[in-house]
């Protein structure tokens, strides 16, 4: 796959491009590229992804401090690779290009930057200034650009739609099983190592403090995970905590994410490590004293290895 965050050199052939934020990259995206890739095949093309960096969020609303993000840059290079995709391109959004006319952006960029033979969009793309350019909008230019357009309909799951949205919703709900069949993987969050208080080491239950790497990305509702650890290539199991405790963290909403590692007593401080969540054990909960902490500790423990069974073979 070849990454471009510009159009300077831009190439490729007969290029299928489908453009979107993509983020999470979800079933319903990925049904959007499955397709990207067949029109390519048929056409004896390349397939194209074009996203945006950053968020155009960002760059339209500054003021605003509610956006959270499945995925990060990183992760969404990393899950388009995956997919098989020819090219992908992270095109700079900026102010001036956020004003540019949905007619403009077609003609100057997709047609005459790009070259491209085929677009295709999700059931509700809209794009260019203001979001005024639609289905109807591309179909009309298409014509004129010589250029074919498709339209997709909308993925369902077990009768609901698969959105952006409802993901992050079941992701602050603690919902970890929707989220990830939504996903069609197990939600990520990275981030490095840094101290705590080291309470956790004093009753057995040593744990990392996870600084997460980008302040937009999404942390799931507070509570008890059990989640599978990524660290130094090897994987792990384990179980998660986050909550309101004093800020140790650059994540946007302030949360404290604390992971303890089982079977594992390596020094990982300043490291990154990635945690994977597979399901909710428990809402976050204040103990009487240290004792009561530990042993429901211990619960946890158990109800996370049960969990965790099937996961993959340690």
């Amino acid at each position: 796959m070849q990454i471009h965050y510009n159009l300077d050199n831009f190439k490729a052939l007969n290029p299928v491009v489908t453009i979107g934020t993509f983020d999470g990259v979800h079933l319903g995206h990925r049904e959007v590229i499955t397709e990207l890739k067949q029109l390519s095949a048929l056409s004896d093309g390349e397939s194209v992804v074009f996203t945006f960096e950053p968020h155009p969020r960002i760059i339209i609303a500054p003021q605003e401090d509610s956006l959270r993000l499945l995925t990060t840059k990183n992760e969404k290079i990393h899950l388009m690779e995956q997919m098989g995709i020819d090219h992908l391109v992270i095109y700079p959004f900026t102010e001036a290009f956020s004003k540019l006319p949905y007619n403009e952006f077609v003609e100057k960029i997709l047609v005459s930057d790009m070259n491209i033979s085929s677009l295709v969009v999700g059931y509700d793309h809209r794009f260019g200034q203001g979001r005024k350019g639609d289905f109807n909008s591309l179909e009309a230019l298409s014509q004129v650009l010589n250029f074919k357009v498709e339209q997709l309909s909308q993925l369902v799951v077990n009768n609901k739609v698969v959105s952006s949205t409802k993901i992050r919703a079941a992701l602050a709900d603690g919902d970890i099983g929707k989220a990830n069949h939504f996903l069609g993987y197990r939600y990520p969050l990275s981030g490095k190592v840094v101290e705590g208080n080291r309470l956790g080491q004093t009753i057995g239950f040593p744990t990392a403090n996870i600084d997460t790497h980008d302040c937009h990305k999404l942390v799931p509702g507070d509570g008890v995970y059990a989640v599978i650890v990524q660290s130094g290539g090897a994987f792990y199991k384990g179980m998660l905590n986050i909550g309101m405790r004093p800020t140790v963290n650059d994540n946007a909403d302030h949360k404290t994410i604390e992971v303890n590692i089982f079977n594992f007593n390596k020094d990982i401080y300043n490291t990154d490590i990635t945690v994977l969540f597979i399901e909710k054990i428990r809402d976050e909960k204040k103990f009487e004293g240290i004792a009561f902490l530990k042993a429901q500790l211990e619960i946890d423990k158990i109800h996370s290895l049960k969990i965790l069974t099937n996961e993959f073979t340690m």
